[in-house]
């Protein structure tokens, strides 16, 4: 085996059935609008917390909405997409589960933006407002301690061809540390779609030379068993280093989570490098490059509680059922199932379908028969994946259900539908091809411990 696995497995399968009963909400009441509905007053702070995260220079959205000019531009359109709930893109339904950084607006906040376009967007007292958000360049985080970046841009060939790569970002620091969280940044998020990151501690007295072999590898091409000494991965002297296994993931949509202190983080070695043992770059029409890196921040001391990873469904700990075989013009639901084996408290969750995904539920079901909401997915939407963060650590008692419940439309009225006419799509082997398909569900977990629940996870 490669690497020294650094945690246990808490949970094991079963296969159990059950009913969930989901809560009723009260629509709020609304204030009347104000007559006049002013940038300054009213619009600036609906689009600085909602939409300036992602629409602004160096981020994910094509241009940015943070002064008055931005977004008076493009009043109508704003007005357009937040009333059809397009933008902002927060899939997972708020009347089902909560979690931090909700990008939810309410309706008075659409009211608002569709009446300030509907008055020609007038600006008001400009000079009354406070400086917008500042975010540091290149991070949603702040500024980080180290930055570790790919040894040179990554070429992309214009062919329409998913391409999957092993990858290794080197680093030698003057001494072990502590990370408190890693933030995975593309640097050409069109082209990077998914990605999976490992960290490699090598022991300083048995690796000369962290930099040295092959910095890429085609995955579909060179086996692991050859892809990793040809990467230098292994030590000197042949033998094997510690592996951390997924201490970040990338996917669509994804910002990284900092959980309070002490919950969270890893060692750091002195020598080491990020793993990028999955890197899914999409098809592209034109000829581009990539060149990503990892943000570092230092912790002061060892996390008290390090966090555990479950992954059910495709690659993991549970059996889809039924087999994930989806036929032509048909709309099917599949399920998996989990028995926790043991008092957890959960952090995220990430939901994971591809493109002929319709809908995904989850929850769990207590010793008690009591349900606990987990996560409802309406509408997936394949191109905007979370690593979704409660508010609070949630506890799951020992002998808990956690189940799920995925329907995929596999029919011509699916606009996502990578083939016309459809066709047979199906898991094939953990493949993670955009038109192959997976079920996944990951839970990001602490052991339990008295009181969690009054932990509030948010800064």
């Amino acid at each position: 085996m490669f690497y020294r696995i650094t945690f246990v497995a808490l949970l094991l399968v079963a296969i159990l059935g059950s009913c969930t009963e989901e809560p009723q909400t009260q629509p709020a009441r609304s204030e009347p609008l104000p007559d006049s509905v002013t940038f300054a007053e009213h619009i600036g702070p609906i689009v600085w917390a909602n939409c300036m995260p992602c629409h602004r220079p160096g981020s994910a959205g094509p241009f940015s909405l943070i002064s008055y000019r931005d977004v008076a531009k493009r009043a109508k359109m704003v007005a357009q997409v937040t009333a059809d709930r397009y933008m902002p893109p927060w899939p997972a339904d708020p009347a089902y589960r909560h979690f931090l950084g909700e990008r939810v607006l309410s309706q008075r906040d659409i009211d608002l933006l569709g009446k300030w376009a509907a008055q020609r967007a007038p600006a008001g007292d400009l000079a009354a407002m406070p400086e917008p958000p500042h975010y540091p360049d290149g991070s949603m985080l702040g500024k980080p301690d180290l930055v570790v970046t790919m040894k040179e841009a990554y070429p992309i060939r214009g062919n329409n061809t998913d391409r999957f790569l092993f990858m290794k970002l080197p680093f030698e620091i003057p001494q072990d540390t502590f990370i408190r969280a890693i933030e995975f940044v593309p640097g050409n998020r069109k082209a990077v779609h998914h990605m999976n990151g490992h960290l490699i501690s090598f022991d300083p007295a048995k690796k000369k030379d962290v930099f040295a072999g092959e910095w890429v590898v085609d995955r579909e091409v060179v086996p692991v068993n050859e892809a990793y000494p040809r990467m230098g991965l292994l030590q000197d002297d042949g033998s094997y280093p510690s592996l951390t296994p997924l201490v970040s993931n990338y996917l669509p949509g994804v910002t990284p989570g900092t959980y309070p202190e002490g919950i969270g983080g890893y060692f750091m070695p002195q020598k080491g490098a990020f793993l990028l043992n999955d890197l899914h770059y999409g098809p592209q029409g034109v000829d581009t490059f990539d060149q990503s890196t990892f943000n570092v921040f230092f912790a002061p001391k060892a996390p008290k509680r390090p966090t555990m990873e479950l992954q059910m469904g495709t690659l993991g700990i549970s059996d889809i059922v039924p087999p994930l075989i989806i036929p032509p013009d048909t709309v099917m639901t599949f399920r998996t199932r989990a028995v926790i084996r043991q008092d957890v408290s959960l952090l995220t969750i990430n939901p994971h379908m591809h493109l002929l995904g319709k809908s995904f539920l989850a929850y769990a079901i207590t010793p008690a028969s009591d349900t606990i909401p987990l996560i409802r997915i309406p509408e997936w939407d394949f191109r905007w994946q979370y690593f979704y963060t409660f508010d609070h650590l949630l506890h799951l008692p020992a002998g808990s259900v956690v189940q799920v419940e995925a329907v995929y439309d596999n029919t011509r009225d699916n606009p996502n539908n990578p083939f016309d006419p459809p066709q047979t799509v199906s898991e094939r082997d953990g493949s993670m091809r955009t038109t192959d398909e997976m079920l996944q569900c990951i839970l990001t977990f602490v052991p339990y411990q008295p009181g969690d629940e009054n932990v509030e996870l948010g800064e």
